[in-house]
């Protein structure tokens, strides 16, 4: 079959490097792209916010199969035009994709279903969210209503820094806030893929979102994750299943938009009690790089499933073991990063199914490749451990030349 992968970071990257692992797929193109996974497939130069160009695209080029990487396509309606054009397409619909668009959306989700969340007030007006946080005082919560690339959410720990972050939201253009209660425990994420009525839970990983060892300074796009998450016992993945996911599925096909894709929950556990922080319509990045690592070309299968309806006929098969990444981001970041600078020894580098570096903002520049964005390179690893898969993935970093990217040296530090 041949696959189209929108997107270009390294959850595409590890997208399209498992997918290209499975026999059936024939033929692989992604859009656009990056020099990583021009390795390993075709890039295309399209559009990928205009569902007209990408159905386009697919007739032209015999796509059976879309996959959508980012939120922004799915928020954009780009699943609903290629399902109208007949084009096999994993992801939700535009409606559905509001889970993550719409902060509000899933409050009201949340409420509506009996999903437990946390706290929350909803405001269009600055003068009032500004007074609403006055009065709850700190620690609270401040989130972006809109997609915000991950970094739209902040937790503030006095009052001055939410209204900061008020004033923030707002100069940027964002109509409204959510402000929410400063939940405690322990945060990890769950994967559940959906057809529209059967969900299948995939895996569990847990995300390191602030740029400083010891989960330090300001939140970014995540600086690196592992997987599994010993905090999501089979006993804690039963009840996030039960009292959150599935009621939520429930709700989304009550309203007449059943939810087809794979839907990231982030949840906050506290004493075994998983609670909703939000809502990602897609594979997260960097967590969906170590979930690729460890899943290999079975996610063909599984996508491929659940896109056609069939996801009560198949099964995620893992292996006992681990993966982790360490994300190389360019110096400056989360703020405005270093770009241009070169990056070497990546040829050097071994690239099989246990230790693989993902691009996630690379460019080729006079046959140089040279940094090109925040989060730079993912460098990735498998074990027996979590220990082993660790130092794999440093051992790995430290190979690289390349002067103008940094990372943390403690991922996996609350399981280690």
């Amino acid at each position: 079959m041949n696959v189209l992968i929108l997107g270009s970071g390294g959850r595409e990257h590890a997208l399209a490097w498992a997918v290209k692992q499975n026999p059936k797929c024939d033929r692989l193109i992604a859009a656009p792209g990056n020099p990583g996974i021009a390795r390993i497939a075709e890039c295309a130069d399209l559009d990928i916010l205009d569902g007209d160009a990408v159905a386009l695209f697919c007739g032209e080029n015999a796509v059976d199969l879309v996959i959508v990487g980012p939120e922004a396509p799915l928020a954009a309606g780009v699943a609903d035009r290629l399902r109208d054009a007949g084009v096999l397409v994993f992801g939700p619909s535009q409606e559905a994709a509001k889970l993550e668009a719409s902060k509000a959306f899933t409050k009201d989700v949340c409420d509506a279903c009996g999903a437990p969340t946390a706290a929350w007030a909803a405001f269009s007006d600055l003068a009032e969210a500004r007074a609403h946080v006055r009065r709850e005082g700190a620690p609270i919560v401040v989130k972006a209503d809109g997609l915000a690339a991950g970094k739209g959410v902040t937790v503030a720990q006095s009052v001055e820094e939410a209204l900061a972050a008020l004033d923030a939201v707002f100069s940027d253009g964002q109509g409204s806030v959510v402000i929410e209660e400063c939940l405690t425990g322990e945060e990890a994420s769950f994967f559940v893929l959906c057809d529209g009525t059967a969900m299948l839970p995939l895996g569990t990983a847990q995300d390191h979102k602030r740029v400083g060892e010891g989960d330090t300074g300001p939140n970014t796009g995540g600086m690196g994750a592992y997987s599994p998450a010993p905090v999501l016992s089979d006993a804690v993945q039963k009840r996030a299943l039960d009292e959150i996911v599935a009621p939520t599925l429930a709700e989304m096909a009550r309203r007449g938009t059943p939810y087809q894709g794979v839907l990231y929950a982030g949840l906050m556990i506290e004493n075994g009690a998983p609670k909703l922080i939000e809502y990602n319509v897609r594979f997260g990045d960097p967590e969906c790089q170590v979930l690729m690592m460890r899943l290999g070309g079975q996610v063909l299968d599984l996508i491929q499933a659940c896109a056609e309806g069939r996801l009560a006929q198949v099964q995620a098969h893992w292996a006992d073991d681990h993966a982790l990444t360490v994300v190389l981001a360019g110096n400056g970041y989360p703020g405005t990063p270093e770009k241009g600078t070169p990056i070497r020894g990546l040829d050097a580098l071994p690239e099989t199914s246990s230790e693989m570096v993902f691009h996630a903002g690379t460019a080729e520049r006079e046959r140089q490749l040279v940094a090109n964005g925040g989060r730079v390179l993912n460098v990735t690893a498998r074990g027996e451990t979590l220990q082993e898969a660790r130092d794999r993935a440093y051992a790995m970093v430290d190979r690289i030349d390349a002067p103008g990217l940094f990372c943390r040296r403690d991922i996996g530090w609350r399981a280690l």
